[in-house]
């Protein structure tokens, strides 16, 4: 079984990041930069399947500029046999990353495609399942278990209400939720060891994809600051606190 994994570079999650002054992005010089947190998550799945025995190949793919290059190389290390990097300058949106992941599977036949359920930088959460519609393939998201057999997926997925359990066969699209693991610690030999494991670079006109955006960016704000906190002494001081401001009928 082969599996297509999909990843992205994002701002790592530790950086506190800073509008530009035009107000039309955030700040990324000197940004320290890493793989999607939910994506490393389908990574570290996508191996321990090969570590069953349940998977043959790894494949992780990403798309932009030259730089993610280093986020694939990470996925190598976490045990991906080979990465693809599509090239790109533009600001690539969730649409044309989907219509190229499904010029990548025309290409590879991967039996299962495992994404983050989100990024972290713009958390649209539309990738997996644009992928899936374009490609006609069954898909679960926000997956918390997967189990592979005979042909089959079974996924216990997260929903509002609590967990719900769907059967799809393969090949199929799913998307990663936190608890689906915990991805390993990428050892230094691992590292050495991923720089020599093979890394394809192709561009979106390859595979026959218009990335040009649909949609613009008007204006990037900080969220407002929040007014500070009040400090009661007692239960009956709170509740008459909010009563005196109408939250508590």
């Amino acid at each position: 079984m082969k599996v297509l994994v999909a990843v992205k570079r994002v701002v790592d999650s530790n950086v506190k990041v800073q509008v530009r002054s035009d107000r039309n992005s955030v700040d990324l010089s000197n940004v320290k930069m890493s793989i999607n947190p939910f994506d490393e998550i389908a990574i570290e799945e996508a191996v321990r399947l090969k570590e069953k025995g349940l998977a043959t190949e790894v494949i992780a793919v990403s798309a932009g500029v030259v730089q993610a290059q280093e986020t694939l190389r990470t996925a190598l290390a976490i045990g991906a046999d080979r990465a693809i990097l599509i090239e790109s300058n533009e600001e690539l949106q969730p649409l044309a990353v989907a219509k190229m992941l499904k010029a990548i599977i025309d290409k590879e036949r991967p039996e299962l495609v495992i994404l983050g359920k989100q990024a972290i930088d713009d958390d649209a959460n539309q990738t997996g399942q644009m992928l899936a519609a374009l490609a006609a393939l069954p898909q679960a998201t926000f997956a918390s278990r997967i189990t592979i057999e005979e042909g089959r997926a079974t996924v216990v997925r997260e929903v509002d209400g609590g967990a719900e359990t769907l059967s799809l066969s393969l090949p199929a699209v799913i998307t990663t939720d936190l608890r689906l693991n915990e991805p390993r610690y990428v050892t230094l030999p691992n590292i050495m060891k991923a720089k020599k494991k093979p890394l394809e670079t192709i561009k979106p006109e390859d595979l026959g994809v218009d990335v040009t955006p649909r949609l613009k960016t008007l204006k990037v704000a900080e969220p407002a600051a929040r007014s500070a906190g009040v400090k009661v002494g007692d239960v009956k001081t709170l509740v008459e606190k909010l009563r005196a401001e109408a939250r508590v009928i």
